[in-house]
């Protein structure tokens, strides 16, 4: 899956931690009207990252400011 859409959103104060960020993402990305297989699609890239900072960098790249 090819996702191209972003989302305005801002992560939690606590940096590096993917999961909170992850889920403040899905609330956000839910707001601007994902499809539930478009946030599975992000939640398993974070997921699978090797480490808290890449699964940010994930995050990042579905993010726009």
């Amino acid at each position: 899956m090819n996702i191209r859409k972003h989302i305005i959103w801002s992560p939690p104060a606590e940096p590096g931690n993917r999961f909170a960020a992850l889920a403040s993402f899905v609330r956000a990305a839910e707001a601007e009207g994902w499809t539930d297989n478009e946030i599975q699609f992000v939640i398993d890239e974070v997921v699978e990252a090797k480490d808290d900072a890449a699964g940010m960098a994930v995050l990042a790249d579905y993010s726009r400011p």
